[in-house]
């Protein structure tokens, strides 16, 4: 079935576990991927969606899991990697029992791994998992959870954008700074308020038009097209939708100081772009660690949610990504090596202490 052995596949990304859940009374097909659990339990958020093959889902589940215990261990959190992909199409395939035999699945693990909600997912759907489990983060304030983490989201970029503004320009006010975001979703949207109010000059592309219209018209936004948007001279190139954006193509056409925004896998080709941008003098704040704020938010759950708190730790981004960028330039690697090494070095320390 699968070609590549599944152990020398969990070898080369050094997993853990990985638990194939299949339940044919609800149709239920899942994959568990647990990549590191050194700092603490695995949290990641499970996706569903219509992958043509159990392999194809496999490989998106050992990728997104191991992406998620670099951004834990960055943000400085307790907490590992983990990821759940469920096979099918979530306007279709979803059902209260399929989802409460997933949750099943998550209990059987023992805390081990937290789910939350991810693409294909609502919070909504949360609420069937968390009648199986309690090791699920992502729940409506009501039931005693966080509610959207959106906001604090866009917050962690917020300031993310000034730290790297301040290490690459010395720049500490964002009034009349010129700023395209890129994709107008719940992120992307709080972002542009943030930005207005600090009176920043803001320039947008949507492929929804109502999406973009809204933010026209609240935030004073001045409507381009994509391809303008990357071309433009900016001081902030702001993604925030499609990953994938920054590549050999577009890195060409790149006129901004510093790339800063929300989107995930920023990067077509991590090494070779990250090092492109380096080169032509751009700062590329690495994705995982500026849209770090939503994980920053459910891990706060844990313990018993307090927004003060949570809200502070957000604000801890600025910090460490100034060590990132101080990190980099010391070393002469690109912003996005350096936050590797910091998280992988976290995680070293802990797992040498562990085991004394």
């Amino acid at each position: 079935m699968i070609k590549k052995g599944i152990f020398k596949r969990m070898n080369e990304t050094n997993h853990e576990q990985i638990v194939y859940c299949n339940d044919s009374s609800s149709g239920l097909k899942a994959i568990i991927a647990i990549h590191n659990t050194v700092l603490g339990p695995a949290l990641g958020g499970c996706r569903m969606y219509p992958y043509k093959s159990g392999k194809e889902a496999l490989v998106d589940v050992l990728r997104l899991s191991r992406g998620m215990t670099y951004k834990a261990s960055i943000a400085n959190l307790n907490l590992g990697g983990g990821k759940a992909v469920i096979i099918g199409d979530p306007n279709s395939d979803k059902s209260e029992v399929l989802l409460r035999s997933f949750g099943n699945f998550v209990e059987s693990l023992n805390g081990k791994y937290i789910t939350a909600e991810d693409v294909g997912m609502s919070v909504h759907d949360m609420e069937f998992i968390r009648m199986e489990t309690d090791h699920v983060t992502g729940i409506k304030r009501a039931m005693g959870g966080s509610g959207d983490p959106s906001i604090l989201t866009a917050l962690g970029v917020f300031v993310g954008m000034q730290a790297a503004l301040k290490k690459k320009l010395g720049i500490t006010s964002i009034r009349d700074l010129k700023i395209g975001i890129q994709g107008f979703g719940k992120v992307g949207y709080y972002l542009c308020s943030y930005l207005h109010k600090e009176g920043a000059i803001i320039y947008g592309y949507d492929i929804d038009k109502d999406k973009l219209d809204t933010v026209v018209n609240e935030f004073g936004v001045i409507p381009v097209s994509n391809e303008e948007l990357i071309s433009l001279d900016l001081d902030v190139f702001s993604p925030c939708a499609l990953g994938a954006i920054i590549n050999e193509k577009t890195i060409k056409k790149l006129k901004c100081s510093v790339i800063a925004g929300a989107a995930n896998n920023q990067l077509e080709k991590e090494s070779r772009d990250s090092k492109l941008l380096l080169s032509k003098g751009i700062m590329y704040v690495p994705d995982y660690v500026i849209n770090a704020g939503g994980l920053i938010n459910v891990a706060n759950e844990l313990k018993g949610y307090d927004k003060e708190k949570a809200k502070y730790q957000v604000e801890g981004i600025y910090h460490i990504l100034m060590r990132i960028f101080d990190y980099a330039s010391t070393n002469n690697i690109s912003t996005l090596e350096a936050a590797n090494l910091l998280a992988e070095r976290r995680i070293n320390e802990f797992s040498q202490w562990h085991h004394h």
